[in-house]
This record gives structure tokens, C-alpha cells and sequence, in this order.
């Protein structure tokens, strides 16, 4: 009898170990990233196409000032109001804030892309955005945005809380 308690023991240890082993590793999609040196001559081109005078932010983002804004910048922690519209790079529209009202949210919960470039400007400023896709959506997309597609974003920031 002693015994069976043993074994049962040990095969409980064994299933919790392989358990405990397996909570760190993800699947594996089959999902391969694009680099941001990949699209920067797709990015660069959108930008001519469409007269943003951009510059090269160190994360591989290009950006226009349109309007610096005044007061101050915006930290991954604020909550911001926002109007924008979101294109890929061939023009279709992906998104848009609808009418008179402001889209709302923590920086902290939006794309990488944007958590970069949402601080360039401050309150009432805007900004022209081009994301490569490794700081937007990456390999996996996100409804009719697919996978590995840069994004083009114009932002106009109405509030930093």
C-alpha cells in the first residue's frame, strides 16, 4: 500500500514539473517578422508619394511634425484623446476616429508605433506616422490590417491626462 502512495507521489511531482516547464514557452506560429531595413524603402516611397517631409526617429519610425502642440509631452503612462485615421501604405483605410468625439485610451495599451510617436508632439499637436510593421502588428496582423504591413497613421492630440 505504501507503495501505490509512492508512485501516485511521484507521477503528481512529474505532472507538476512538466507543467511548471511548459508555462514559459509559446507555440510556435510559423510567424516570421519583417525587419524594419526590409520596409524602409516601401516606407520612404509612401512618404514621397504623399509629401511628408519626414524624419527618421531612431526606432525605424517616420514622422512629420505637422503641429508641435504646447504644454507638455505625453508618457507611455497618460491617457490621451485622440482624432486620426489609420491607412497601409496602399491607402486603404484601416480605421478612423468617427465624428466629433475623440477616441480615448492609455498609451500604455496601443501599438509600440505609437507609444514612440505619440510623445513627439504635445497637447494639440500633430503628427504623421509611418510604422513599420515590427512596431505596429509584427508578423500576426490584426483584422484587415495583414501580416507585416507597415502603417501610416495622421494623429491630431486633443488631450494628455
Amino acid at each position: 500500500m505504501r507503495k501505490k502512495w509512492y508512485i501516485l507521489g511521484a507521477i503528481v511531482i512529474l505532472g507538476i514539473s512538466m507543467m511548471v516547464q511548459s508555462c514559459g514557452k509559446t507555440a510556435d506560429t510559423g510567424c516570421t517578422p519583417a525587419t524594419i531595413e526590409s520596409e524602409k524603402a516601401q516606407m520612404v516611397a509612401f512618404c514621397t508619394a504623399n509629401n511628408i517631409n519626414y524624419q527618421t526617429h531612431s526606432s525605424g519610425i517616420l514622422y512629420e511634425i505637422v503641429s508641435p502642440g504646447t504644454g507638455s509631452y505625453p508618457k507611455t503612462t497618460s491617457t490621451v484623446s485622440t482624432f486620426y485615421i489609420g491607412k497601409l501604405l496602399n491607402g486603404t483605410k484601416f480605421d478612423e476616429t468617427s465624428g466629433n468625439v475623440p477616441a480615448t485610451f492609455s498609451l500604455s495599451n496601443v501599438i509600440e508605433g505609437w507609444k514612440i510617436g505619440i510623445p513627439l508632439i504635445k497637447n494639440g499637436g500633430k503628427i504623421k506616422l509611418v510604422i513599420p510593421s515590427a512596431l505596429a502588428y509584427s508578423c500576426v496582423g490584426s483584422g484587415s490590417i495583414a501580416p507585416n504591413s507597415p502603417l501610416y497613421f495622421e494623429v491630431t492630440l486633443v488631450t494628455v491626462q
